[in-house]
Formats: structure tokens, sequence, C-alpha cells
């Protein structure tokens, strides 16, 4: 067990998380809804990253929503933020050391859809590295040869849909395709997204998910939808339009999360 898992096993007392979810840009409004919550800060957990960017709280809640026991990592650091793209190692690592078998990743990404807008909630069903860049780069056991072809667990991903349409939201399901950021995407970067197959673009999610699969969790991920990608409506994309954007469809995520919950969807 690493020092960090060691030090949240002991601040967790008998919680025994179903899931970790790690919440994304504007996303940390969910972490509200959690009840008997104990906080850690990211900057108290031994060897944790700790992001500079605005809209993540950096904190680690666990308590019960939707009736069962969950990690919520309210924030993430990002590649772009260190040119480290095993930066969100340490937590992955802990989360897997807590016993907890599934990770829930949530991002806020641009669409390069017109029929999938601003506030609308994707599935990601698969994902494109475009960065150029691994995760497990510099690992010396052959468990760096990770296989990702079924990195989205297909399981999962249908009882998301399940609870969706239970709880009358819709939900969308697409490929995210990852570029390094920070700074947006030009409008040709998005014509070629949509070329290559990508339904939303974003700035994480990607080698988190390369990570979970090389600690064996099960991987679950969403994208809240705040924006149309560079070029389709003329104006300029910015954090702050992210920021704005980002709650709204995150309301509709949270009510799919609980539902799932609820049902028992993360159990087992």
């Amino acid at each position: 067990m690493t020092p960090a898992a060691a030090f949240l096993r002991a601040r967790l007392g008998a919680r025994r998380p179903v899931a970790a979810m790690v919440l994304g840009s504007g996303l940390g409004a969910l972490v509200d809804a959690v009840e008997d919550a104990v906080r850690v800060s990211f900057a108290d957990i031994p060897g944790f990253p700790v992001s500079g960017v605005t809209g993540h709280a950096g904190e680690v809640v666990a308590g019960r929503l939707g009736g069962r026991d969950v990690l919520i990592l309210s924030g993430r650091v990002h590649y772009y933020e260190t040119g480290d793209a095993a930066v969100m190692r340490p937590v992955i690592a802990a989360v897997r050391d807590l016993g907890v078998k599934t990770l829930f990743l949530t991002n806020s990404a641009g669409s390069v859809r017109e029929d999938i807008p601003p506030g609308s909630v994707m599935i990601i069903e698969d994902h494109i590295g475009f960065s150029g860049r691994n995760p497990l780069i510099g690992e010396a056991s052959d468990a760096r040869f990770v296989g990702m072809t079924s990195a989205y667990d297909a399981e999962l991903r249908r009882r998301l849909a399940e609870a969706a349409k239970a709880s009358g939201e819709k939900l969308f399901g697409g490929v995210y395709l990852w570029f390094s950021g920070p700074s947006f995407e030009t409008p040709a970067e998005i014509r070629m997204a949509r070329i290559l197959g990508a339904d939303a673009v974003g700035m994480s999610t990607v080698p988190e998910t390369i990570l979970a699969r090389f600690f064996g969790l099960k991987v679950l991920a969403a994208s809240v939808v705040t924006n149309y990608g560079a070029g389709m409506t003329g104006a300029e994309l910015s954090h702050a339009e992210t920021k704005e954007m980002a709650p709204k469809g995150g309301a509709r995520l949270a009510r799919i999360v609980r539902e799932m919950l609820e049902n028992g969807g993360f159990d087992g």
C-alpha cells in the first residue's frame, strides 16, 4: 500500500467506496450532495500532485452518495501543468490500493458535432490519444503493454445509459480526442478531429484511463460538453466559458450518477 493510500485509509475509517470519481472543470458541485463527508486536501496527502487550475478544488471527498460509499477526487492535475503524462499516477495507485475496483472519469469537453450541443452529457465509448504522450513511458515492467481494446467497460456504459433513461436525461455516446492543451484548438484542428472520428475534444482523461487500466481498474468516463469546437460558431473559446457552462451539464450528469448509484450500478 502506498503512503497516500495508507494516509487515506486512516481518514476513511469504515468507509468502503464502491467507486472513485474524478471530477473535471466546473463539476465540483457534485460533492455538495455527499453525505457524512470527509474532506482531505491533495496538498495534505503524501505524494499527491496539486493543481493550479481554477475550477479544480484539489481535494478528496469520501462519503455517501445515492446510498453508497464513494470516493470523489474533486479536481485533477493535467499533463499541461507539469509536462508529465503520468502526473495522476500516485492518485490512481492510491485508489487501487484502497480496494476500489471502478474509476469514473469526468471532464469538460468541446463538441465537434452540431448535434451534441453545449450542456450535453456524452459517455466516452473510445478515445484517441492525439497528444502523442503516454503515462506508461518509462515503466520498466512488461505490465506497460496494456490492452486498450475495451478501455471503457461495456457493462458500466450500459448501466449508465439505463440510469440516464430512468432519470429522464439524454445521454450521447462518442469518441473523445485528447489534445495536450493548455491552448485551445484551432479551427483546422477541430476539422481534423472530426475527420479522425472524434465527437468531442479535451485536455485530460486519456492518460488517467491508461493508468487505471494499468492498475487493473474498470473505467467509465463521461464528458460534459461546455462549448462547440473552434471555428464552429465563430466565437473565441475561453476557460471562463468552460467554468460557466460545466455546472449546467454537470447537474444532468449528477442526476444520472445518483440514479446509477441508487440502483447498484457500481456494485460488484
